[in-house]
């Protein structure tokens, strides 16, 4: 590890610990790629021990919404822990984020490893790996001085929002999860709603994406792993007192409230 990669790795777990919002890193220890910053990314982790055990992956920005909302046109990775993983709802604490937010996404979870001596990977290859499709929320949180100023390598290094996810009941069987449509709901209204081609055109494309990605850093989605596939509704941010719930057809409904 250089001492760029520690440098920044260090500022920004030092945020989160103290709930500081991240600001700009200086520009001699911010990464200056994708690669560095998923290095710094895996840095960050080994300095926030109250994450827990890491139980999979996030996919960010593969679809057009969240594109143009995060002004980024390419997906991103970033990891999912233990400590911030709920089952079917879940209460928060507004005190315990900076702004949280939610976003409407099919998860999968992962039934044998996926080995980077397969790579290229194609939705044929994924499909064969996948054992169960969820319903999920994905828990963001807004702890940026100013997220639209912050370059998306830094983003990235910051696990890109991460801040936890709510998984429905696993459903064991295949399904085309392009036909799937995803609505969130906040305080009972409907807010937003996609579909499974919204995703890179297949949540299948965006799970191949992630592969091949690991494998070109020599990592690897293992078996029993959690992937969140993209939001398929632009972020909804919450306050105090709000519910939020995401609902994917054939997979069910997940629930959120902050108190």
């Amino acid at each position: 590890m250089t001492a760029r990669i520690a440098a920044a790795a260090e500022q920004i777990a030092a945020a989160r610990l103290s709930h500081a919002p991240l600001a700009m890193l200086p520009e001699e220890i911010r990464p200056r790629d994708e690669p560095e910053a998923y290095a710094v990314q895996q840095a960050v982790h080994a300095r926030l021990p109250d994450l827990g055990s890491r139980v999979g992956t996030k996919i960010a920005c593969t679809t057009a919404v969240m594109q143009t909302y995060l002004g980024v046109h390419n997906p991103c990775s970033a990891g999912v822990f233990a400590g911030g993983t709920y089952l079917r709802s879940t209460t928060l604490s507004s005190g315990g984020f900076h702004r949280i937010g939610v976003e409407c996404e099919i998860a999968v979870r992962i039934g044998h490893d996926l080995d980077p001596a397969q790579a290229p990977f194609t939705t044929d290859t994924v499909a064969e790996a996948i054992t169960e499709y969820m319903a999920a929320i994905e828990i963001v949180d807004d702890r940026y001085a100013d997220w639209r100023a912050t370059d998306t390598p830094t983003l990235i290094a910051d696990d890109f929002f991460a801040a936890g996810c709510v998984l429905g009941d696993p459903v064991a069987r295949r399904m085309n999860a392009r036909n799937l449509i995803g609505t969130t709901t906040v305080n009972g209204k409907e807010v937003g709603r996609g579909q499974g081609t919204d995703v890179m055109g297949d949540p299948l494309n965006a799970l191949a994406w992630l592969a091949g990605s690991l494998a070109l850093r020599g990592e690897m989605l293992r078996r029993g792993d959690i992937v969140l596939t993209g939001s398929l509704v632009e972020t909804r941010w919450l306050s105090p007192g709000d519910s939020a719930s995401a609902l994917i057809s054939g997979l069910g409904e997940v629930s959120l409230s902050v108190e």
